[in-house]
């Protein structure tokens, strides 16, 4: 077909990816979307069938750390805009393995930026989703684009490290590059390793919410939407070059959540009986606040409120148990949802 932009997702069949992907392909039906995924652990097929069969969609399997195969998909398409999305994002995860973590989030991004930049058609934009954990915790200070980054597990480490390779072409090349740092996302079809989809994977198995550690805990969730609308918008009117906060005022204590999916789940006022602590990880921040006045400045506000965002999760994982095949063969190692090793 002809295409008047072709786009390119890395990551495309994960959480964020899979939603971007979606949108990109119905609202741009004249667009080429091209997903480039190696369907890891926490990727679903599933997750793009309603687009699967349209006509400007392309699914390459792959790694992003596969030099060849990068460099091939350059050279057979034009590419004019990059979102790469492609990570190791578990924090307990890098912890474990945190080599894996530097070949995927580093080497992955340079192989991409290298090939990219390398490319013979010009590229215009090349947007990095990054996260607001390379801030590091704050109990008080609330991080702006400017805050130094601090980050304190491997898994933001090797994002922070990403980034600075990522900047370092807008630096020499004045690379069309743009930085996105975002709160946690939350919404349906997210892997049940992060906190939400893991309440609500246990409670549907009928086990109880476990809650990492004493110590109180609190993140900022944002809908996947009003994440999607950042990255569109973005993509359009950010310049090249900057960073931007993406971020929601909705701040909620872990246990307060477990709480409140408890009672919307289980219909239980008990909230307790439901409720189990269990040994902390190595290192954990307590907060990422942070604000976004410089992407609210082009237009962007958070939409959805956190009530009806909640309500719209718990009722799609509720409607769709089964979404994770894996679940129903599971362990549960301080609080994480593991799949068993088959026998």
């Amino acid at each position: 077909m002809d295409c008047t932009r072709t786009v390119l997702v890395t990551g495309g069949s994960g959480f964020i990816g899979s939603h971007l992907v979606c949108s990109l392909v119905k609202k741009f039906p004249d667009w080429r979307i091209i997903n480039l995924d190696n369907l890891d652990y926490c990727c679903s097929p599933k997750s793009l069938e309603s687009i699967e069969e349209r006509e400007n969609y392309t699914f390459v399997k792959g790694d992003v750390c596969d030099t060849w195969l990068v460099g091939h998909i350059f050279s057979s398409y034009n590419i004019d805009l990059i979102f790469h999305l492609a990570a190791k994002t578990h924090v307990e995860s890098s912890f474990e393995s945190p080599s894996i973590f530097k070949w995927v989030n580093i080497e992955g991004t340079e192989v991409l930026l290298r090939a990219a930049h390398q490319a013979q058609y010009q590229l215009q934009r090349f947007i990095y989703v990054s996260t607001d954990e390379v801030y590091g915790s704050s109990l008080h200070k609330v991080f702006d684009e400017s805050s130094p980054v601090r980050p304190s597990n491997p898994y933001s480490a090797t994002k922070a490290a990403a980034e600075f390779l990522v900047r370092s072409y807008w630096d020499k090349y004045k690379f069309p590059i743009l930085i996105t740092r975002s709160n946690n996302i939350y919404g349906p079809r997210q892997y049940t390793e992060k906190v939400i989809p893991r309440f609500l994977t246990l409670l549907h198995m009928n086990k109880k919410c476990t809650i990492q550690g004493t110590c109180p805990k609190s993140r900022h969730f944002l809908f996947i939407d009003d994440a999607i609308d950042a990255l569109l918008l973005l993509m359009e009117k950010g310049n090249d070059g900057e960073i931007y906060n993406v971020g929601a005022s909705c701040e909620i204590p872990i246990i307060h959540l477990a709480k409140e999916l408890i009672i919307m789940v289980k219909k239980d006022p008990e909230v307790n009986n439901w409720l189990e602590f269990v040994p902390d990880r190595p290192q954990v921040d307590l907060r990422y606040p942070i604000t976004c006045e410089k992407l609210q400045q082009l237009g962007w506000r958070a939409k959805v409120p956190w009530a009806e965002g909640i309500r719209q999760t718990v009722k799609w994982y509720q409607d769709n148990p089964d979404f994770w095949s894996d679940t129903s063969n599971t362990d549960i190692t301080h609080g994480q949802i593991r799949s068993k090793p088959e026998n």
